[in-house]
């Protein structure tokens, strides 16, 4: 059984440890609790313009210092924005863990920000923007995240092309250094950590990093809008995005959740793969998910078909989801909850996969929870806890993006 440690230390950062001792490997994951929902809203695209120009030079780095400091330590090492957090993850041998520590630290505290390096991120960014218009997944997903999540929590991380247009080197410093702090930092390791230790290292690096007080902690609130939108454009393929309150990651119904979607949308078994693709032949691309902003919880599905089938593919979507109430059989049900075991055992780098749980397990639940428990839970869901899960959270106010030639009978075009 994993061990755990968690504190707040007096600098203020949140530290959690999973002590695997026998890994050969650490990896530690800093969480900066803000994200592209602290944007201001004249200038969208902030977050993803600090996270772009944050490694293009320190008060003792350049860019390319900074790169092979890094590279002579053989880390592997990347780095992302979200709505509610920035995330800097790094996996290296355990003997390097403190200079990967110092590097990071003097990432997040030291940034210059070279003007050039801004001006060139913010040309990127608004080249990506334009760049969506040729990727139909990623354009519908735009579109439906702000109906389904609200003006702050569904902001697109690039912003858009005259927020962007709006903002120079000094807003990227500025938006820095007020949403960047000891207090807004959670740092997760998991492998052979020499916890005294690292916890001194950390209150020395980050010891007068800002105030010292937890801050970050409070979610944004998500507002659902239903509705039903179309966004025309030429294409040979009608994309479709379904989406309706699900539960939070804390929600006791969670696990049920995690099974329905294994059920409907895990692997080449799922339901949506086998029924609406493979059986009725509706569909290029079918998939469900669910997305958790803190506090809230979104399902969705998704799916690609012929201009003159959309109609059908949504209903036939809605009746597959529906249906679970009155045809769900145990072996189906099995099979689901041991894929989702299974690729929670054996996902990608296991000491990387670890540490990033532990991140999460610090955003949502304020603590470390054992993924053993995690899986248990998930291991007792029945099939009277599905049709239970369906009875209390209906899927009566749905929103719907459609994005292709033909609006279909109840869309508002956009």
């Amino acid at each position: 059984m994993s061990q755990y440690v968690h504190r707040t230390l007096e600098c203020g950062v949140e530290f959690a440890a999973e002590l695997l001792p026998q890994r050969r490997t650490v990896a530690i994951h800093f969480q900066m609790l803000s994200g592209v929902a602290d944007d201001p809203a004249e200038k969208l695209g902030l977050a993803h313009l600090i996270e772009q120009t944050l490694d293009k030079g320190t008060d003792r780095h350049d860019a390319r210092g900074l790169a092979d400091a890094f590279d002579r330590l053989g880390v592997r090492r990347d780095s992302w924005v979200g709505r509610e957090s920035f995330g800097f993850r790094a996996l290296s041998l355990p003997e390097y863990l403190p200079q990967v520590v110092q590097l990071h630290a003097e990432m997040l505290r030291s940034p210059t920000f070279p003007d050039q390096a801004c001006r060139t991120a913010v040309e990127l960014a608004c080249q990506e923007l334009d760049g969506l218009q040729d990727e139909p997944i990623e354009l519908l997903r735009k579109v439906q995240a702000r109906q389904a999540y609200g003006p702050r929590l569904g902001r697109h991380p690039l912003g858009e092309q005259e927020t962007l247009s709006a903002i120079g080197p000094d807003d990227i410093r500025s938006q820095w250094a007020s949403t960047f702090s000891a207090a807004r930092l959670q740092v997760a390791v998991a492998g052979p950590v020499d916890v005294e230790a690292t916890t001194g290292l950390l209150e020395q690096v980050f010891s007068g990093f800002g105030p010292s007080v937890p801050a970050g902690r409070d979610p944004f609130e998500a507002t659902f809008s239903p509705a039903t939108i179309h966004v025309p454009k030429q294409l040979e393929q009608q994309y479709i995005s379904i989406c309706w309150p699900g539960v939070p990651i804390t929600d006791p119904d969670f696990p049920v959740e995690r099974v329905i979607l294994g059920i409907l949308a895990g692997g080449m078994s799922g339901r949506l793969f086998t029924e609406v693709r493979e059986k009725l032949g509706l569909v290029y691309w079918v998939g469900a998910w669910h997305e958790h902003p803190r506090g809230a919880g979104m399902v969705h599905l998704g799916a690609s078909t012929s201009p003159d089938r959309c109609e059908q593919t949504l209903a036939v979507l809605m009746r597959e989801v529906d249906r679970l109430t009155d045809d769900l059989h145990s072996d189906e049900l099995e099979r689901a909850i041991i894929g989702i075991v299974t690729r929670t055992r054996t996902r990608g780098e296991i000491t990387m996969a670890l540490a990033a749980e532990l991140a999460d397990d610090l955003f949502y639940y304020g603590r470390p929870v054992p993924i053993d428990q995690k899986l248990d839970q998930v291991s007792q869901v029945g099939i009277k806890q599905v049709g239970d899960y369906l009875e209390r959270h209906r899927r009566d106010r749905l929103s719907i993006v459609t994005l292709g030639p033909h609006p279909t009978g109840s869309d508002t075009e956009k």
